[in-house]
């Protein structure tokens, strides 16, 4: 190993000069006219693993877009890496924010501004070029798998049923993943959790069409009101949720994780300033940072009934609407708490007006042990590279696919993220500073060196 840093410098321009011609495809997965290109996205991956070393590639099907596998099998006796990755990108509207053409990548003060030059392509190309740096140098001493999909961005409809398909495929120690981030380009930290998700859809129904507040206010239910009612009666004083349940299976986090992620830095009069706020609210007896990464939440996305157009129309409206969604942690079944939920607010509703509760879409929380061995491996490449040890980090986001996976193929997860909060995903200007890029494929070698 000890000549990383020089191959990574020496083949800097390379590398790049690879990432971008990935990059270059518009791989835009919710859009059906890009079809095409995620195949070529598919065979450009397939050549671009066999040559950084890997013994077998191949383009495989799903029922929707597809899916590109390599393995290289050093010793059966070895553990195995499955690293995980996607080639699919979100769309660059607003095409016109762009600062330049989001699929001909370049470089500005030290950045690469493209599209998926963070998110995915930049980070899941370092764990080609530490592949090829270990193959070459005949110092891998794990096998490795790889699995880059095509619908990461649009829900990652198909893998699951590719993973059941595949299970001896795929079956590994650990699943090695770089889409998160870290929570700064100096404060390297290690993405320990995701919350799960339920989202559903409320329908409240009174009268059977919209009357005059003044004849019928005071006789007829208004749905608005009654809506209004049972979600503020779903949080307490404290901001608890008090749906009976809803906390029976919550895992609560250890001491000691809780004291390791208190080491990330956070100015809370820095949060509030940049949201514009003069307070913040959370379930009291946790802090910010714990309230967005190991506490449940509920929330409501969307409200509306009634009349809302310019002026006054004074309506006793016949139904009001509200979406809601609950982040959830581990131990908290998602299908269970859509349930939950549902039963709840149906059970609530007075009789003067009809509630449904349709359940929409979810998944389950999940969490790395930081105990575990990949762990510590990650940990001690990230202290090698970085010069001091990682934070654990809670995400409060969610990424369905890394549960499903730990639930098909029994493997847990180790998020080895490189991207900044300023990287821009999802948005216009989306970019990958050079620096974390290079120290990312240094950090995945070493990553190896200490697991095997």
């Amino acid at each position: 190993m000890d000549n990383l840093k020089n191959y990574i410098a020496d083949n800097r321009e390379r590398f790049l000069n690879e990432l971008f011609e990935l990059i270059r495809i518009p791989s835009i997965s919710s859009e059906s006219s890009h079809k095409p290109d995620m195949y070529r996205a598919a065979e450009l991956w397939k050549e671009i693993l066999l040559d950084c070393g890997a013994d077998r590639a191949e383009v495989m099907e799903t029922a929707g877009n597809p899916v590109t596998y390599a393995e290289k099998i050093v010793d059966p006796s070895y553990p195995t890496v499955l690293v995980y990755g996607h080639m699919d990108v979100m769309p660059v509207d607003p095409i016109d924010l762009w600062e330049s053409d989001p699929f001909e990548p370049v470089i500005r003060d030290g950045k690469i501004y493209a599209r998926g030059a963070d998110d995915d392509k930049g980070q899941s190309f370092m764990h080609a070029k530490a592949f090829e740096y270990l193959v070459k140098h005949n110092l891998l001493k794990c096998n490795v798998k790889f699995i880059i999909e095509g619908e990461e961005e649009i829900g990652s409809e198909h893998l699951p049923e590719f993973c059941k398909a595949n299970r001896e495929l795929l079956k590994a120690d650990v699943i090695l993943v770089s889409d998160t981030s870290m929570l700064g380009p100096d404060i390297p930290s290690i993405t320990t959790g995701l919350r799960g998700l339920a989202y559903w859809e409320i329908e409240v129904v009174g009268p059977n069409r919209d009357l005059h507040s003044g004849l019928y206010g005071g006789a007829v239910a208004n749905p608005i009101n009654v809506l209004a009612k049972m979600i503020a009666s779903a949080t307490d004083e404290d901001n608890r949720i008090t749906i009976p349940g809803f906390y029976d299976k919550v895992q609560e986090v250890s001491s000691y994780e809780r004291e390791k992620m208190a080491r990330a830095p956070y100015d809370e009069d820095g949060y509030k300033h940049k949201l514009g706020l003069d307070a913040l609210s959370g379930e009291k007896g946790y802090s910010t940072p714990e309230r967005t990464g190991i506490r449940p939440t509920f929330d409501i996305c969307g409200i509306w009934g009634g009349y809302t157009g310019e002026g006054a129309k004074t309506v006793l409206p016949s139904k009001a609407y509200a979406k809601i969604s609950t982040r959830l942690v581990p131990n908290q079944d998602y299908l269970e708490i859509a349930q939950i939920v549902k039963e709840h607010f149906e059970k609530i509703a007075p009789p003067s007006v009809k509630v449904s509760v349709q359940y929409l879409h979810g998944g389950n929380a999940y969490v790395c042990p930081v105990e575990m061995p990949a762990y510590k491996a990650a940990e001690r490449a990230y202290t090698k590279v970085f010069g001091k040890e990682p934070v654990p980090v809670r995400s409060g986001g969610s990424i369905p696919i890394i549960s499903t996976f730990e639930e098909i193929l029994g493997q847990k997860s180790v998020l080895m993220g490189f991207g900044l909060d300023t990287d821009a995903i999802h948005s216009p200007n989306e970019n990958y500073p050079v620096e974390q890029f290079l120290k990312g494929i240094e950090t995945i070698a070493w990553f190896y060196h200490y697991f095997a």
